[in-house]
């Protein structure tokens, strides 16, 4: 097939890997930019979420594939692979697709192991493709500025790096807790991998071409657990429990009482029913919904808080705390230079530039930066701050030959924040600092 963007007019095609709700949020880039995207494919092993993209795009049946295999098994028929699926899944899809010849937007973590991401990075090498992986924050207005600042020198040189995640209860129940990420024998992800890998991404950012070269890291499940349950609690809110009303973790609290939040994971096992009901919902919660469990009784084994600490090639040392459970979802960045500091909260939309001032009568010269609200950026609404479709336009830009912006993530550019999770879940479990 003769490649799309051999014209610029002409749109860049994609094919769907996966067609949950990440992937999905990234094609809706070709209904708000048709001259610029379109969408020809779809691969999912569900009958029902590939005759959903069908009639969202228009795609015929000689367009839809039960999986990534079948699909590498035609010759190239999409300039691109837009790869949303999970964890365990984005290498197994990627290489026989990477061997077909297809560019692709995968999301993250790209890999579960050290041994998948050599095998991803060695075959976008050998087959020459553009891969780019999903680290969102990158193309937030607070993140890009505040790289913007690094680059121009504001601070000097950075010698310490902090940052927080503050992972909100309801997000930590959904994901964490009752959910597809709960147990890294399903998902082969950690929570720190599967959550937080974009804020070590930030990290490795903010000290690009400095590799990592010590990792150390402590944590566990300090609350979610069954010796940890408020008296008389049951084993689903909706049958058994008499203190739901009471309870902060109540499922009716968080899927019935806000029935926009978290849906597109809490209702996939009602998604065939188109508009459900209240009733459709609550009765899904009775069952076997595994969104209807208590919290302190679920089959969980990932950590609900852990700490990262990290010694660069420079000197450099930089934190990563992950606290999930807290009432307010917030990311938090500080940046100590030898010149100045930043210091801002993603949440509040600006962040302070500190510069040194030793004039009589001064301590430190103070600069606040206002940036434009930066929407949902926890990604219950799957916005991220419009970064989503921002990271889509730049990885479009990339393949038609242009230059990448600076948000841009190549799996080069991956690799040292994917390595650094992997050491810190290794020295968590070993109680040991790992060299890289």
């Amino acid at each position: 097939m003769q490649s799309a963007h051999a014209f610029m007019n002409t749109p860049l095609t994609a094919i769907i890997v996966g067609a949950g709700h990440r992937a999905l949020t990234y094609a809706l880039y070709a209904h708000e930019h048709p001259d610029e995207l379109k969408i020809v494919g779809v691969a999912d092993p569900t009958l029902f979420r590939r005759e959903s993209v069908a009639r969202e795009y228009k795609l015929t049946p000689e367009q839809l594939y039960n999986d990534a295999n079948e699909l590498a098994a035609h010759p190239k028929r999409a300039d691109f692979i837009i790869n949303g699926t999970m964890d365990q899944d984005h290498v197994p899809t990627a290489l026989p697709l990477l061997a077909r010849g297809y560019d692709m937007l995968l999301e993250k973590p790209m890999a579960t192991s050290e041994e998948e991401l050599a095998q991803l990075a060695e075959a976008a090498k050998k087959y020459n493709c553009k891969v780019s992986i999903c680290h969102v924050l990158r193309y937030t207005p607070f993140y890009t500025a505040i790289r913007e600042e690094v680059l121009a020198g504001a601070i000097g040189e950075v010698l310490n790096v902090q940052a927080v995640e503050h992972v909100s209860y309801h997000h930590m129940a959904m994901g964490f807790v009752r959910g597809k990420w709960n147990r890294k024998d399903v998902c082969q992800s950690t929570m720190l991998m599967s959550k937080s890998c974009h804020d070590l991404d930030v990290i490795t950012w903010m000290k690009s071409g400095v590799a990592p070269v010590k990792v150390s890291s402590m944590g566990g499940d300090f609350q979610f657990r069954e010796d940890k349950a408020p008296a008389g609690a049951g084993t689903r809110c909706l049958v058994d429990c008499p203190i739901e009303a009471d309870c902060l973790y109540s499922a009716k609290k968080h899927y019935i009482d806000h029935p926009v939040r978290w849906e597109q994971y809490v209702w996939h096992p009602i998604e065939e029913i188109e508009n459900p009901t209240i009733e459709d919902k609550i009765e899904s919660l009775k069952g076997d919904n595994p969104y209807g469990r208590c919290v302190w009784k679920c089959d969980n084994d990932v950590v609900d808080h852990q700490s990262v600490v990290i010694e660069f090639a420079d000197g450099c040392t930089a934190t990563l705390n992950m606290i999930g459970g807290a009432a307010r979802p917030a990311r938090y960045l500080h940046l100590v230079g030898t010149i100045g500091e930043i210091q801002g909260c993603i949440e509040d939309s600006r962040f302070v530039v500190r510069s040194i001032d030793p004039r009589p009568g001064h301590e430190y010269a103070e600069r606040v930066v206002e940036l434009d609200a930066v929407g949902d950026i926890s990604g219950a609404l799957g916005g991220h701050g419009g970064s989503d479709l921002k990271l889509v336009q730049d990885f479009i830009e990339v393949i038609r030959g242009g230059k990448p912006s600076i948000s841009s993530t190549s799996i080069e550019d991956s690799i040292a924040g994917h390595s650094i999770g992997f050491a810190a879940d290794r020295s968590r479990e070993e109680s040991s600092v790992v060299i890289l």
